[in-house]
């Protein structure tokens, strides 16, 4: 299919340019996914959105293409979608994977699965996750058997759709965001009814919202947080957009720590991460990141108290771990 017309649709000129239909932003992410798909045509459809904004219908139709793509998720759902796709230039050590972690532990099946591109050294993403006893799969199937046996899996981006990747790393052709990073916040491979998102943006927060309340989306909190994670700064009292029972629905995270601190000012190597969650060192801010930001995931479960409920799970992790 020609990506023409939809070229057409953003780029007519002043007075006739218009955004794209939900149904047209699926079959645009439809056609672009396709091998034979016009680079060009690509570029000029992505940059064109970057210009005049992204809208929810766009992103619900690129959205709702890019999951069509996948296939079948072959297992049970996890309870809980949490992606993670931030660059991450400035933060500290990814301290949500222990809030992840943590949930998992408790029942609740936690998917990751995301793609992290300036983050090389040794405190990225990837990098700590075995560390951690966080299993990748290197495919849907597989990715489906860890959640199964471990109730937290990863899945790596281009292990799942090489050709979402692609689309993803023209950013470094191009030199700018595109719309594709919110889609991949949004992906949601397994279908999992409640999902967690960070951004860096605070705009995105309610684009990602509203987006999701078109794709049916049942549960969802969005939260500006570290170097763009789903991932809470303690000191903070931020204001979050999502869902709660298929509703649009906002709220603040309240403060777990006092005083001022950056995320990027707490332990910096990797071990620190097993360290914290073994007890060997002891760091009352990256504390309160990880149960503050499971606390945030386990409302948006609908589980009662969530603040409490977070600092016993941290209290009792190494006993059930046993």
């Amino acid at each position: 299919m020609s990506l023409s017309p939809f070229v057409q649709i953003l780029a007519r000129g002043q007075g006739r340019a218009r955004s794209m239909t939900l149904d047209e932003a699926h079959a645009a992410m439809t056609a672009m996914l396709q091998e034979d798909a016009a680079p060009e045509a690509i570029g000029a459809i992505l940059m064109l959105i970057r210009m005049k904004g992204e809208r929810p219908e766009e992103i619900a139709g690129f959205t709702a293409a890019a999951r069509a793509s996948l296939g079948h998720w072959p297992g049970a759902r996890p309870a809980l979608d949490w992606p993670s796709y931030a660059a991450g230039r400035t933060r500290g050590l990814p301290w949500f994977l222990l809030s992840a972690r943590l949930l998992a532990g408790a029942g609740h099946a936690v998917l990751l699965h995301g793609w992290n591109s300036h983050q090389q050294g040794r405190a990225s993403v990837r990098a700590v996750l075995p560390g951690l006893g966080i299993r990748s799969g290197a495919s849907m199937a597989e990715g489906s058997a860890i959640l199964e046996e471990d109730g937290i899996a990863y899945l790596p981006l281009e292990a799942i759709s090489p050709r979402l990747m692609a689309l993803l790393r023209l950013r470094e052709v191009l030199g700018l965001r595109s719309c594709v990073n919110t889609v991949l916040r949004m992906l949601n491979p397994a279908g999992a009814g409640t999902a967690v998102q960070g951004v860096f943006h605070p705009p995105y927060r309610e684009l990602q919202a509203d987006a999701a309340l078109l794709l049916g989306q049942e549960r969802l909190t969005v939260l500006k947080g570290g170097g763009g994670e789903f991932e809470h700064h303690p000191v903070k009292d931020i204001q979050v957009f999502g869902l709660r029972d298929g509703q649009a629905w906002t709220g603040t995270t309240g403060t777990a720590a006092e005083g001022r601190r950056r995320l990027a000012e707490t332990q910096t190597e990797p071990e620190a991460l097993l360290a914290l969650w073994d007890g060997r060192v002891q760091d009352d801010f990256a504390e309160a990141v990880v149960i503050s930001t499971a606390a945030l995931a386990l409302d948006t479960l609908g589980v009662a108290e969530p603040q409490a409920v977070a600092a016993r799970l941290w209290q009792d992790r190494r006993r059930r771990a046993a």
